[in-house]
């Protein structure tokens, strides 16, 4: 998480096909939750947290229109979520989310790329129990110790406030993520750079250089990956 968090984002936004990849997940995640209630943000609160989630990760607001423009056309497209666990180098351990119209494409697809980086994958359950779901916030700040006292006076169930070099992560339980963000909008903070529930490890691993190398080939693998929608892992980058 944090800064290493952060790097890694900034080098998959620097390829066209990673950006490509990154305005397609954001299209259908958005047109779905446009799709499940009011096509309208303002009344429709999966649609607003879809919304700012992508946002935050440099999604443009065009993209954005289309998506709901294109739920409230009427349209009939659907796409059903999945997920995956895997094992690559060494420790590392991976889980990874799909939203498809083609349930069997997304497994040949997310299964291909393992086998091609030295990976494979695993029964339900043999890599999630080392994960916990959080709501997580991540941004530039400075105020750690107002910020954690102000979400604890405000009843937010929050895991953790940590400070890394003026960059702030926060875990909560996923059902406290808004309430967290309703919180630090009182503090004037709104622009965040991580803004999503997540499935984020117990334990960091490890890897040499060789093995870590092969590891982020893979990751930037999955995440150009058609179905993909997120992919979350174990391992601690040395960048």
């Amino acid at each position: 998480m944090g800064r290493a968090h952060e790097v890694r984002a900034k080098a998959m936004a620097a390829s066209a096909a990673a950006r490509s990849s990154l305005f397609m997940r954001a299209s259908k995640e958005i047109y779905m939750a446009a799709k499940s209630g009011e096509p309208d943000p303002t009344m429709n609160l999966a649609l607003r947290s879809a919304i700012e989630k992508w946002k935050g990760q440099n999604v443009t607001k065009d993209v954005i229109e289309r998506a709901i423009q294109k739920a409230k056309g009427g349209s009939q497209e659907n796409y059903t979520a999945g997920r995956y666990e895997g094992f690559a180098q060494g420790a590392s351990a991976l889980i990874v989310d799909t939203l498809t119209d083609n349930t069997n494409r997304a497994y040949t697809g997310v299964n291909s790329c393992f086998k091609k980086k030295g990976g494979h994958l695993g029964t339900p359950g043999s890599v999630s129990y080392n994960f916990t779901e959080y709501g997580v916030i991540e941004f530039d700040g400075g105020n750690r110790d107002e910020i954690e006292e102000n979400l604890i006076m405000a009843d937010v169930d929050v895991a953790s406030v940590e400070s890394d070099e003026g960059y702030i992560t926060i875990l909560t339980d996923p059902t406290a993520l808004n309430a967290a963000k309703d919180v630090l909008a009182e503090m004037g903070i709104t622009e965040f750079d991580t803004n999503e529930i997540k499935m984020v490890p117990n334990e960091l691993v490890e890897l040499d250089g060789e093995e870590e190398e092969k590891f982020k080939q893979l990751v930037a693998m999955l995440e150009e990956c058609e179905d993909v929608q997120a992919v979350y892992h174990n391992v601690k980058f040395h960048d």
